[in-house]
Formats: structure tokens, C-alpha cells, sequence
């Protein structure tokens, strides 16, 4: 199935030929109020500079963007993950040579987000689109389940289902909106210690686990998984939970997904993680353009940079790429930003001399702790007349 738009040929043609719209191509559902935004872009396409472009023409803009290219470009993408190494998108700074570099023989890409935000239906949309596995569900999600429902691991998937992938994507537990401090915590034991596969996640609110359960989740769990960096992260948020708690006057889910977003725990990387909004099938054209272009605001990002609207199809029995070009591609641009991002991160091995210093530095911190205790004890003998009082 062609989009009209990817079959023009000129890029005056690009916003005109609107008719015959396609399922996908949901910001065309307004024809009227559309070709008079075609319009507007056709002018500002004209002009140098389109620094004057509204959010909503921006937003239009990058849709058209995937639009045109979803087709044909998807093939060129996928070919570039199932060929991909880690390390392949490495650039030379700095004068270190890539032998020197600290590359892991894995790129790991965690999904972090709320209960029900989507997390494991994109893994099993990347699966569906990446690895040709048709309606096969690999990761388990809620909509099968009470909506209490939530994975208590962290689970790693070769969503390439190859043996000589060079990424991993890492599925977690949702957080809760009533406990960011607990989730700003656990967020940064991730990014900070590794994650690895069937990684339990235990929280304050599991203390109602019988005691059996909490015996078989730790069965699950084995330190034997091998631990991973994370290299890069994608935030995953419901839009429609969100605008439409916005709408009725709840700011928690906005303030909640900007605390998330913005959190101290993703400066490891070396830019800000990349946004994934999902369910925006769940509101009308209007709310879904102007739900991004609110999210983008209050987390003060670019509406149409690093932020993809992708709808998880496979929760509904379709497959993607079929049924939904768009998001397919745009689910596979955004993987290999990821990598790329991950790929300039890279940090030069340690020499035997950094751990010279390192394990040099930890003894005199040892002998300053060790001396500042001492003095403490002699100040306190001193002030005592020679007893102590403990």
C-alpha cells in the first residue's frame, strides 16, 4: 500500500496531493482545514528561513516528513540494524583510535515510563517490524491482563531475533505517579550500577506479596545474566492519559513524565533520551496534535526532534508495517538514533596507569578518613582531660 504523498515527485507536490487519504496519514483527516495548512507550508518552504513556523506547521511538517520517506526508507533502515555492530556509527574525536575505545560488544537501550504507557507493546512492535515476527507476542503487556497489571522484571530482548545483533532493548517495570522519588532512585540504580536480564524489581508497595510469590519472582532472578551499561534511553508516555488529564485540570501525569524526562540519571548520556508518545489513536486529530506540541512544551523540547508518535498496532491483532507505515519507520529511525547517540558516547578505555591512579586515589581518601578519625579521638581526649566519654 503506497502513500500518494511518497509517490510525487517534486517537492511543490509534496503538500498538495492529499487526496486519497490513507488510514495512517491521520493528520489528513481534517481535508478542508489541511490543504489550507499545505498551503502555509508550501510558503514557508519558500522562504530561507522557517524559524517562523507554528508548533502545529512543525509538527505537520515532520508527519509529512515520515510520510514521504516510510515506504522505501524502512527497508534502508532495517537493512542498517540487521547489518549493525556496535560501535559501526563510531566517529574519531579527540585523537583516540577505535581500538582505544571503550565499546561494548552490545548496545543496550532501556525503555523507561509509566504502568501502561506501552513500554512492552513497542518490544513487541520492534519485534513485529525488526525481527518478522509476525503476530508473536514476546513481551507480555497489560491489555491482556488486569489494568493493575505490571511486569516485576527487567527483561532483555533481541528484538533482531540474531545472533549477531549488535543492540539489546531492555523492557522495565512501570513506574507509579505517586512514588517519584522511589522511581527517580531506582532510575538512577540503572544507569548507574547496569541492568541485566530478569532483574527484579521489588518495590515499597510489594510488601502485600506473600511470601511464596516473592520465593518464585527471586527464582527468576540470577546474577549470572550478564550486567549491561546502558547506552541510551527512551522514555516511553501515554499521550492520551496525559492530555487528557491535562485537559481535566490533573497536572500530576505532566509534572510527573517532566520529573521522569528530566531526570540527574540520563547526564550519563550524552543527550537527552528519546521520547516516545504512544496511544495517540485514542484522540481525535486535534488532541493528538496538540497534545505533542503541549508534552513538547512543558518538558521544553522540540515538538518534531527526538519525539515520535507511534502506534503499538500489534495490541490490536495488525501488523505494522502493513497496516502503518509510519509508525514502522518511525520506530525504526528512532532505534538508530538511538544508536548513533550511542555509538558518540563511547569513552576511552582505562590504561594501567588510570587504575594505577584510581586505586592510589582510593588509599589516600582511606589514610584521610583514617587520620580525620583519629584527630576526632585525640580532640575528644583532649576536651575530657584525658577520659573519653563515649
Amino acid at each position: 500500500m503506497k502513500s500518494p504523498i511518497c509517490s510525487t515527485s517534486s517537492d511543490e507536490d509534496e503538500y498538495e496531493n492529499s487526496a486519497g487519504l490513507e488510514p495512517y496519514c491521520w493528520w489528513r483527516s481534517s481535508a478542508e482545514k489541511f490543504k489550507l495548512e499545505c498551503a502555509m507550508l508550501k510558503l514557508y518552504n519558500n522562504l530561507p528561513n522557517v524559524a517562523g513556523l507554528t508548533p502545529r506547521l512543525r509538527v505537520l511538517k515532520e508527519l509529512e516528513r515520515l510520510a514521504l520517506v516510510a515506504n522505501e526508507g524502512i527497508n534502508d533502515f532495517r537493512q542498517k540494524l540487521v547489518t549493525y555492530r556496535s560501535g559501526d556509527f563510531w566517529m574519531p574525536t579527540g585523537g583516540v583510535p577505535k581500538e582505544k575505545t571503550d565499546i561494548p560488544p552490545v548496545i543496550t537501550i532501556l525503555l523507561v515510563g509509566f504502568s501502561g504507557s506501552g513500554k512492552s507493546s513497542l518490544v513487541n512492535l520492534m519485534y513485529c517490524v525488526l525481527g518478522r515476527s509476525g503476530l508473536v507476542p514476546f513481551a507480555q503487556t497489560s491489555s491482556g491482563n488486569s489494568p493493575d497489571y505490571t511486569s516485576m522484571f527487567l527483561e532483555e530482548h533481541n528484538v533482531l531475533r540474531s545472533l549477531r545483533s549488535g543492540f539489546c532493548v531492555y523492557d522495565s517495570r512501570g513506574f507509579d505517579y505517586e512514588q517519584m522519588s522511589e522511581n527517580i532512585e531506582e532510575l538512577s540504580s540503572w544507569m548507574n550500577d547496569g541492568v541485566h536480564h530478569n532483574q527484579l524489581c521489588l518495590r515499597s508497595g510489594d510488601y502485600l506479596l506473600r511470601k511464596d510469590e516473592i520465593e518464585v519472582l527471586m527464582s527468576r532472578s540470577s546474577s549470572k545474566f550478564e550486567r549491561r551499561r546502558v547506552n541510551c534511553a527512551m522514555v516511553v508516555a501515554n499521550i492520551a492519559e496525559i492530555y487528557k488529564a491535562y485537559k481535566a485540570g490533573n497536572y500530576k501525569p505532566m509534572d510527573a513524565i517532566k520529573e521522569l524526562y528530566s531526570s540527574p540519571a540520563f547526564k550519563k548520556c550524552i543527550e537527552s533520551p528519546i521520547l516516545i508518545l504512544t496511544h495517540g489513536d485514542m484522540l481525535s486529530t486535534e488532541e493528538r496534535i496538540e497534545g505533542r506540541i503541549k508534552i513538547s512544551e512543558w518538558l521544553n523540547i522540540s515538538e518534531t526532534s527526538g519525539v515520535y508518535d507511534i502506534v503499538c498496532l500489534t495490541e490490536y491483532g495488525f501488523i505494522a508495517e502493513d497496516s502503518d507505515p509510519v509508525s514502522a519507520y518511525a520506530l525504526t529511525e528512532a532505534i538508530y538514533r538511538a544508536l548513533i547517540i550511542s555509538d558518540r558516547a563511547h569513552l576511552p578505555k582505562r590504561s594501567f596507569l588510570d587504575w594505577t591512579i584510581l586505586v592510589l586515589s582510593w588509599v589516600m581518601c582511606f589514610i584521610a578518613a583514617f587520620f580525620a578519625f583519629l584527630s576526632e579521638i585525640c580532640s575528644k581526649l583532649s576536651n575530657s582531660g584525658g577520659k573519653l566519654k563515649l
